[in-house]
């Protein structure tokens, strides 16, 4: 699942955020209410987990104006106001749950099954396409059911491609995939990586829009 943190603590948001990339989540955080409304504007992301307590906006307010961009985009309400009355109103605001801080891991991720349940996302920890198959679990790639040797940056790559059927993926995202995962990217490293994966993938599995990025196509 793509998830979208909006959380203006960096502590928190980066223990999160790995925390979610372990658990099988592709994950990106901003500090602020407009970021996280810009964001998820963009239309790439299927949930969000929502701070109360922004520095630009009050984050019930933001949940007003996502609700207004998709009534059913699911919400998770993360927040240091555990008061029931905050509970409440963001519930009866369209929220689809609530974790108080401080929270266990082990829960929030009890949390998003449910929304993923929701979602039909949680089917499997496995995503299959044309002959590939992914564990986003194991972090295997399986080719017409063998499994293929792929490096931590080309399963990273392959996984962003098939999260994204249909939809091209440019260097610089690809790029911002693997920073935010932690691995060094230099000027050709997307570009060397994909020249890999294709020889382990079927025949233009992977294609190359001129110029602009990567794709997997649906087809």
């Amino acid at each position: 699942m793509r998830l979208l943190l909006v959380e203006d603590d960096i502590d928190l948001a980066n223990g999160l955020r790995e925390s979610l990339r372990n658990n099988g989540h592709s994950t990106d955080n901003v500090s602020t209410g407009k970021e996280g409304l810009l964001a998820i504007k963009s239309g790439d992301f299927d949930s969000v987990i929502l701070d109360l307590g922004l520095p630009d906006i009050d984050g019930l307010d933001v949940l007003k104006e996502i609700k207004k961009i998709d009534s059913t985009f699911p919400v998770l309400i993360l927040t240091a106001k555990d008061g029931i009355e905050s509970k409440v109103r963001g519930l009866d605001l369209g929220a689809d749950d609530y974790l108080a801080k401080p929270f266990n891991i082990e829960e929030l991720f009890a949390r998003l099954r449910v929304i993923e349940r929701r979602l039909g996302t949680h089917v499997s920890s496995i995503i299959t396409h044309n002959d590939v198959a992914i564990d986003t679990q194991a972090h295997t790639i399986a080719v017409n059911n063998l499994e293929q040797n792929f490096s931590r940056r080309e399963y990273m790559i392959v996984k962003t491609l098939l999260e994204n059927i249909g939809r091209i993926q440019s260097k610089e995202q690809l790029e911002t995939q693997l920073y935010e995962w932690g691995e060094e990217v230099s000027s050709n490293t997307i570009e060397v990586h994909i020249s890999n994966i294709r020889k382990k993938l079927p025949t233009n599995y992977i294609k190359t829009v001129r110029g602009v990025g990567y794709v997997v196509s649906k087809l």
